[in-house]
C-alpha cells in the first residue's frame, strides 16, 4: 500500500520550552483510519495545522498527499453570507453530489441556503459533503460527528468508512468508543 501521510520525528510547541509533542511519528496508508485522542490542549488540532502546512514544525518532516478537512465547528467553516452550494462549488466538483447527499442523509435544497439557516447537524453533514467532493487522498476529521445525534453519527461514520477504499482518514475525537470502533490504530497525544 502506498503511504499517503508520513510524519517522522515531529516536534512542535508554541514555545521551545513547552512542546506539545516531541518525536511524533505517524504513517497513514490508503484504506486506513487512525484516531488521535488526547486531552483538550494536547495539540490534536495543531497536528492538523502542521499536516496542512499552516504551521511549521520545530523539527521533523511531514510528507502528505492531498488533504481536505472537516472542522469541529461547522459554523466557522462556512462563510455566513454565501449559500452552501456556492461554497462547495468554489472548491469541489459537483459530479457526485447526488450520490453523497443520499449517503449522508442531506436534502439537496438545504445547500441553497445560508449556513445559519441549517441546524448544526445539517451543517456538519454539508461540511463532510464538501470535504469528500474535494476528492482528497486524506480526510482530516476534527470531531466530525460531535454536532450529530447518535443515529446520524453512526450513519455518517459508516458512510465515511465505506469511502475508505479510495482514501485514508485521520480522526481527532474525544469519543474513545468511536475511536475503538472505527480506527485501525489509536494514537494518544
Amino acid at each position: 500500500m502506498h503511504t499517503l501521510l508520513d510524519v517522522k520525528n515531529l516536534s512542535f510547541g508554541y514555545t521551545k520550552e513547552k512542546l506539545l509533542f516531541e518525536n511524533l511519528s505517524i504513517s497513514l496508508k490508503k484504506g486506513e483510519i487512525k484516531a488521535i485522542v488526547g486531552e483538550s490542549g494536547a495539540g490534536k488540532s495543531t497536528l492538523f495545522g502542521l499536516i496542512l502546512k499552516e504551521l511549521k514544525p520545530l523539527s521533523g518532516t511531514i510528507q502528505s498527499a492531498r488533504c481536505s478537512q472537516v472542522f469541529q465547528d461547522p459554523y466557522s467553516s462556512f462563510h455566513p453570507s454565501y449559500t452552501l452550494i456556492n461554497q462547495i462549488e468554489d472548491v469541489a466538483s459537483l459530479d457526485e453530489l447526488e450520490k453523497y447527499l443520499e449517503l449522508i442523509n442531506l436534502d439537496k435544497e438545504l445547500l441553497f441556503k445560508l449556513p445559519h439557516e441549517l441546524s448544526g447537524g445539517q451543517l456538519q453533514r454539508a461540511s463532510i459533503l464538501r470535504a469528500i467532493l474535494m476528492k482528497p487522498d486524506i480526510l482530516l476529521l476534527d470531531e466530525p460527528t460531535s454536532a450529530l445525534d447518535n443515529v446520524i453519527q453512526l450513519e455518517v461514520m459508516q458512510m465515511l468508512i465505506k469511502h475508505l477504499d479510495s482514501i485514508a482518514m485521520l480522526l481527532i475525537t474525544h469519543d474513545i468508543e468511536l475511536a475503538e470502533w472505527c480506527a485501525d490504530e489509536i494514537i494518544r497525544i
